[in-house]
Order: structure tokens, then sequence, then C-alpha cells
């Protein structure tokens, strides 16, 4: 997937989970951020952006924090983004599967699903997560807790046992690390059901993206700590 009107930026400060502010052609302007979560280790004061401009006036801000630099590797930052670029994989062949039907946001018992997935006579479930947390080489999610992540992977081990393919797909926003694996530190009843779910038969996948500031693919499979 590839971003346009993309412009380089600084970091200098987040006030809230919504919005920073950075400097931009030499002014102070304010930016949305397109991820809530905490992001502390990325957004450092003088980091490198890219950030992407609308042409929308009816918009609050203008500007939109897309990507940052960390070290000498470009995170993407939009959570967004994960979820255009595995159906980019989805439609590529990712699971094997060349002819595909992808149905986006596919209600199932008390949850939303971010794919419902039809190909070859195989029906599956699949939940997408944005993974930019980044340490010592291992990805990690969540960066924040997130009861909304418990929930899905529970109700995946319900799809399963109905009798469909069910998938968890970490899409980790950069290059760079050698394993995945949940931030227990953080949230430790999302490892719990990531663990639970994958006892039952739920198929915990983790891919690395090439990522630069006007773009990010999905590259290689990663391995996973459980």
């Amino acid at each position: 997937m590839r971003y346009e009107k993309m412009e380089p930026a600084v970091f200098l400060e987040r006030p809230n989970r919504f919005v920073a502010y950075v400097e931009q052609a030499g002014r102070r302007e304010i930016c949305h951020v397109k991820n809530t979560g905490r992001c502390r280790e990325l957004l450092v004061p003088g980091a490198e952006l890219y950030v992407q401009r609308s042409d929308n006036p009816a918009r609050k801000t203008a500007l939109d924090l897309i990507a940052v630099k960390k070290g000498s590797q470009w995170v993407n930052m939009d959570s967004q983004a994960p979820n255009k670029a595995a159906a980019e994989w989805l439609r590529q062949g990712g699971l094997g599967c060349r002819e595909i039907t992808i149905r986006p946001e596919y209600k199932y018992g008390d949850s939303r699903f971010d794919f419902f997935l039809e190909a070859d006579g195989r029906k599956a479930f699949m939940e997408v997560k944005g993974v930019t947390l980044e340490e010592d080489g291992i990805a990690r999610f969540p960066d924040a807790p997130t009861e909304r992540g418990v929930k899905h992977i529970r109700e995946l081990i319900r799809c399963l046992n109905a009798g469909y393919e069910a998938y968890v797909f970490f899409v980790i926003q950069m290059k760079g690390v050698r394993a995945f694996e949940p931030n227990d530190r953080t949230h430790p009843a999302f490892g719990e059901a990531l663990r639970e779910a994958a006892k039952k038969g739920v198929q915990i996948l983790a891919y690395d993206c090439v990522v630069r500031p006007d773009e990010m693919s999905i590259d290689q499979r990663i391995e996973v700590w459980l």
C-alpha cells in the first residue's frame, strides 16, 4: 500500500493520544496521530517523521502522522495500514489461495472481525493486529491494555468450535525484528487468551513489513514466542 502527498516533519510533543505537534517546513503544526497506542519509544522529541497532507478543508488538522524513524528503520504508525496491507497480502495468495473472497468488518456472535474469508471451500475469520512496539529485536503486542483484543481472541475460539478456520494476524509495521511475543508485562490477560487460542487451534501468524515513508508491504514470516 502506498501513500500520496507525503511530507517530512520533526516530532515535538504529543499532548494527548489523538494529536501531536510537529515542526514542518519551519512551522509548528498540529497533526492527527493515527494510532491511539502509547508509542512512547517512537515519539521522542526530535524524531524524524513523515506526515500526509489532506486537501479536505473541513478537517480540523491538515496533517496525519504516518511514519517515524527509529534508529535506521522506518516504522509505520498508521493503525489503518495493517488491514490494508493484510488484504493485499491475502489477494496475492498469502494463505495459499489465489482466488479468495474477503469480507471486511464481518459480524459474528458478539464481535466484528476484521475479515471473513472464503476460498477453495474454506471459510475463516481473521483478526489483524498492528504492532509498533519493538524491544531488543522482539516485537510485542499490545503496548496498552486491550480488553477488546481479548474479547476477539476468545470469540475466535468459538468460531473454531463452530467449524471455521480462525487466525490472529500480527502485522509488524517495521523490519529488524527476530520474533514476536505477547506483551504480558502490559496486559497479561491478552497473553493468556492468545496462548489458550493457540492450544485450541487458532492460527497465530506474525509477519514483518517493508516500510518506507510512503509505503508499507507485508514481507517475511516471523517466529512467534508464546
